[in-house]
Protein backbone atom coordinates (compact mmCIF):
# COMPACT_ATOMS: atom_id res chain seq x y z
CA UNK A 1 0.00 0.00 0.00
CA UNK A 2 1.02 3.54 -0.80
CA UNK A 3 0.00 5.87 2.49
CA UNK A 4 0.08 9.36 3.14
CA UNK A 5 -0.40 10.67 6.62
CA UNK A 6 -0.13 14.15 7.65
CA UNK A 7 0.88 15.17 10.37
CA UNK A 8 3.17 11.86 11.09
CA UNK A 9 6.05 13.87 12.59
CA UNK A 10 4.48 12.91 16.40
CA UNK A 11 2.08 11.03 18.29
CA UNK A 12 -1.08 9.48 16.67
CA UNK A 13 0.89 10.68 13.33
CA UNK A 14 4.04 9.01 14.13
CA UNK A 15 2.65 6.03 15.61
CA UNK A 16 0.43 5.15 11.99
CA UNK A 17 3.63 6.01 10.36
CA UNK A 18 5.61 3.28 12.38
CA UNK A 19 2.34 1.00 12.17
CA UNK A 20 2.32 1.12 8.72
CA UNK A 21 5.97 0.49 7.52
CA UNK A 22 6.10 -2.41 10.22
CA UNK A 23 3.29 -3.85 8.37
CA UNK A 24 5.08 -3.69 4.93
CA UNK A 25 3.45 -0.39 3.31
CA UNK A 26 5.45 2.70 2.14
CA UNK A 27 4.30 5.79 3.82
CA UNK A 28 4.68 9.26 2.57
CA UNK A 29 4.90 11.23 5.98
CA UNK A 30 4.16 14.16 5.61
CA UNK A 31 5.42 17.16 7.56
CA UNK A 32 5.66 20.93 7.81
CA UNK A 33 9.54 20.69 7.61
CA UNK A 34 11.57 17.58 6.78
CA UNK A 35 14.34 19.28 7.99
CA UNK A 36 13.21 19.48 11.78
CA UNK A 37 11.56 15.88 12.09
CA UNK A 38 10.91 14.34 15.86
CA UNK A 39 13.39 11.96 17.44
CA UNK A 40 10.65 9.62 16.89
CA UNK A 41 9.91 9.95 13.15
CA UNK A 42 13.62 10.32 12.29
CA UNK A 43 14.23 6.73 14.52
CA UNK A 44 11.13 5.27 12.04
CA UNK A 45 13.21 6.27 9.19
CA UNK A 46 16.17 5.03 10.20
CA UNK A 47 14.79 1.78 10.64
CA UNK A 48 12.68 1.77 7.72
CA UNK A 49 14.51 4.10 5.23
CA UNK A 50 13.18 2.47 2.41
CA UNK A 51 9.86 3.05 4.10
CA UNK A 52 9.39 5.78 5.30
CA UNK A 53 9.40 9.46 3.29
CA UNK A 54 9.51 12.32 5.08
CA UNK A 55 7.83 14.59 2.36
CA UNK A 56 6.69 18.15 3.14
CA UNK A 57 3.66 19.17 3.51
CA UNK A 58 1.94 22.34 5.42
CA UNK A 59 -2.00 21.57 5.21
CA UNK A 60 -2.68 24.80 5.90
CA UNK A 61 -0.95 26.50 2.51
CA UNK A 62 -2.78 25.02 -0.72
CA UNK A 63 0.30 25.42 -2.23
CA UNK A 64 2.14 22.97 -0.11
CA UNK A 65 -0.16 20.41 -0.65
CA UNK A 66 0.11 21.02 -4.33
CA UNK A 67 3.86 20.53 -4.61
CA UNK A 68 3.50 17.32 -2.09
CA UNK A 69 1.44 15.84 -4.85
CA UNK A 70 3.73 16.69 -7.62
CA UNK A 71 6.73 14.77 -5.58
CA UNK A 72 4.77 11.54 -4.91
CA UNK A 73 3.04 11.66 -8.31
CA UNK A 74 6.93 11.30 -9.80
CA UNK A 75 8.05 9.39 -7.32
CA UNK A 76 4.75 6.28 -6.59
CA UNK A 77 2.52 7.53 -9.46
CA UNK A 78 -0.28 6.73 -7.23
CA UNK A 79 -1.63 6.25 -4.23
CA UNK A 80 -3.66 3.22 -2.82
CA UNK A 81 -4.54 4.97 1.07
CA UNK A 82 -5.16 8.53 3.04
CA UNK A 83 -5.09 9.18 6.55
CA UNK A 84 -5.63 12.97 7.57
CA UNK A 85 -4.24 13.26 11.09
CA UNK A 86 -3.17 16.92 11.16
CA UNK A 87 -4.94 18.86 13.55
CA UNK A 88 -4.62 21.61 16.28
CA UNK A 89 -6.77 21.64 19.25
CA UNK A 90 -6.82 25.07 20.54
CA UNK A 91 -8.08 27.33 23.24
CA UNK A 92 -9.13 24.50 24.97
CA UNK A 93 -10.20 26.29 28.65
CA UNK A 94 -11.14 29.12 26.63
CA UNK A 95 -15.21 30.23 27.87
CA UNK A 96 -17.45 31.62 24.93
CA UNK A 97 -17.32 35.14 26.06
CA UNK A 98 -13.23 34.50 26.12
CA UNK A 99 -12.99 32.57 22.66
CA UNK A 100 -10.18 34.05 20.22
CA UNK A 101 -11.18 34.35 16.67
CA UNK A 102 -7.81 33.42 15.54
CA UNK A 103 -7.41 30.06 17.13
CA UNK A 104 -11.06 29.48 15.49
CA UNK A 105 -9.67 30.90 12.43
CA UNK A 106 -6.34 28.66 12.57
CA UNK A 107 -8.37 25.66 13.59
CA UNK A 108 -10.74 25.51 11.07
CA UNK A 109 -7.58 25.97 8.57
CA UNK A 110 -5.90 22.67 9.82
CA UNK A 111 -9.07 20.40 10.86
CA UNK A 112 -11.38 21.14 7.94
CA UNK A 113 -10.03 23.44 4.94
CA UNK A 114 -6.39 20.88 5.80
CA UNK A 115 -8.16 17.78 5.14
CA UNK A 116 -10.77 19.31 1.86
CA UNK A 117 -7.25 20.27 0.17
CA UNK A 118 -4.77 17.42 0.56
CA UNK A 119 -8.38 15.48 -0.63
CA UNK A 120 -8.57 18.28 -3.71
CA UNK A 121 -5.13 17.73 -4.46
CA UNK A 122 -4.43 14.29 -3.80
CA UNK A 123 -7.77 12.45 -5.16
CA UNK A 124 -7.06 11.67 -8.26
CA UNK A 125 -3.94 9.55 -7.68
CA UNK A 126 -5.57 8.18 -5.25
CA UNK A 127 -8.26 7.39 -7.97
CA UNK A 128 -4.97 5.06 -9.81
CA UNK A 129 -4.64 3.04 -6.51
CA UNK A 130 -6.43 -0.38 -4.95
CA UNK A 131 -8.37 -0.96 -2.24
CA UNK A 132 -8.33 2.82 -1.39
CA UNK A 133 -8.93 4.09 1.81
CA UNK A 134 -9.71 7.95 3.19
CA UNK A 135 -9.91 8.08 6.89
CA UNK A 136 -10.22 11.16 8.51
CA UNK A 137 -9.25 11.28 12.16
CA UNK A 138 -12.16 13.00 13.78
CA UNK A 139 -13.61 12.91 17.21
CA UNK A 140 -16.16 12.52 19.35
CA UNK A 141 -16.41 15.93 20.55
CA UNK A 142 -17.62 16.55 16.71
CA UNK A 143 -20.80 14.36 17.46
CA UNK A 144 -23.77 16.78 17.77
CA UNK A 145 -25.50 14.41 19.91
CA UNK A 146 -23.31 14.90 22.58
CA UNK A 147 -22.48 18.14 22.63
CA UNK A 148 -20.75 19.98 25.23
CA UNK A 149 -19.58 23.55 26.22
CA UNK A 150 -16.28 24.00 25.36
CA UNK A 151 -13.16 23.17 23.03
CA UNK A 152 -15.35 25.19 20.62
CA UNK A 153 -13.14 25.38 18.11
CA UNK A 154 -12.64 21.37 17.96
CA UNK A 155 -15.80 20.65 18.02
CA UNK A 156 -16.89 22.86 15.29
CA UNK A 157 -14.04 21.85 12.92
CA UNK A 158 -14.39 18.16 13.79
CA UNK A 159 -18.20 17.89 13.35
CA UNK A 160 -17.21 19.90 9.80
CA UNK A 161 -15.27 17.25 9.07
CA UNK A 162 -17.68 14.60 9.63
CA UNK A 163 -19.94 16.12 7.23
CA UNK A 164 -16.89 16.32 4.68
CA UNK A 165 -16.19 12.45 5.04
CA UNK A 166 -20.30 12.35 4.72
CA UNK A 167 -20.08 13.77 0.94
CA UNK A 168 -16.90 11.97 0.48
CA UNK A 169 -18.38 8.92 0.78
CA UNK A 170 -21.70 9.71 -1.29
CA UNK A 171 -19.11 9.72 -4.49
CA UNK A 172 -17.15 7.27 -3.37
CA UNK A 173 -18.33 4.25 -1.28
CA UNK A 174 -20.03 2.97 -4.40
CA UNK A 175 -16.63 2.68 -5.72
CA UNK A 176 -15.85 0.66 -3.02
CA UNK A 177 -13.65 2.94 -1.48
CA UNK A 178 -13.30 2.59 2.53
CA UNK A 179 -14.18 6.14 3.60
CA UNK A 180 -14.10 6.57 7.61
CA UNK A 181 -14.32 9.69 10.39
CA UNK A 182 -12.43 7.84 12.99
CA UNK A 183 -12.32 8.64 16.90
CA UNK A 184 -9.30 7.17 18.46
CA UNK A 185 -10.13 7.59 21.29
CA UNK A 186 -8.93 9.84 24.51
CA UNK A 187 -4.97 9.12 23.76
CA UNK A 188 -1.72 9.93 25.37
CA UNK A 189 -0.30 12.22 22.86
CA UNK A 190 0.94 16.04 23.30
CA UNK A 191 -3.14 17.05 22.39
CA UNK A 192 -4.34 14.43 24.20
CA UNK A 193 -1.94 14.58 27.27
CA UNK A 194 -0.37 11.63 29.90
CA UNK A 195 -3.14 11.93 31.70
CA UNK A 196 -5.25 9.77 28.83
CA UNK A 197 -6.44 6.47 29.19
CA UNK A 198 -5.26 4.90 25.70
CA UNK A 199 -2.45 4.04 23.82
CA UNK A 200 -1.68 5.76 20.79
CA UNK A 201 0.25 2.74 19.83
CA UNK A 202 -2.89 0.29 19.71
CA UNK A 203 -4.94 3.12 18.36
CA UNK A 204 -2.53 3.23 15.11
CA UNK A 205 -3.07 -0.54 15.05
CA UNK A 206 -6.83 -0.44 15.30
CA UNK A 207 -6.59 2.24 12.47
CA UNK A 208 -4.41 0.75 10.21
CA UNK A 209 -6.67 -2.41 10.45
CA UNK A 210 -9.56 -0.38 8.91
CA UNK A 211 -7.37 0.82 6.18
CA UNK A 212 -6.51 -2.58 5.36
CA UNK A 213 -9.89 -3.93 5.88
CA UNK A 214 -9.02 -5.94 8.28
CA UNK A 215 -11.78 -4.80 10.60
CA UNK A 216 -15.07 -4.40 8.60
CA UNK A 217 -17.52 -1.70 10.68
CA UNK A 218 -21.47 -2.46 10.15
CA UNK A 219 -22.95 -1.95 6.77
CA UNK A 220 -23.64 2.31 6.48
CA UNK A 221 -21.56 2.45 9.73
CA UNK A 222 -18.85 5.50 9.02
CA UNK A 223 -18.54 7.96 12.02
CA UNK A 224 -16.72 4.86 13.98
CA UNK A 225 -14.66 4.80 16.85
CA UNK A 226 -10.95 2.75 16.28
CA UNK A 227 -13.00 -0.83 16.56
CA UNK A 228 -15.60 0.11 14.04
CA UNK A 229 -18.27 0.66 16.29
CA UNK A 230 -20.92 3.30 14.99
CA UNK A 231 -20.70 6.51 16.52
CA UNK A 232 -23.80 8.61 17.34
CA UNK A 233 -23.19 12.35 15.40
Amino acid sequence: MELLITGANRGLGCELAAEAARRGHRVWAGVRNPESLSESLSALRTLYPQQVIALALDVTEEASIAQARSVLERQAGALDGIINNAAVLLGREQKLEELDMDQMEMSVQTNLYGPLMVLKHFLPLLRKGRQQAIINISSEAGSMTHAYAGDYAYGITKAALNMFTAQLRSELAKLDYAVYAVHPGWIRTDMGGQQATGDAAEAAASIMDLAERKQLPAEGAWFIDRHGASMEL
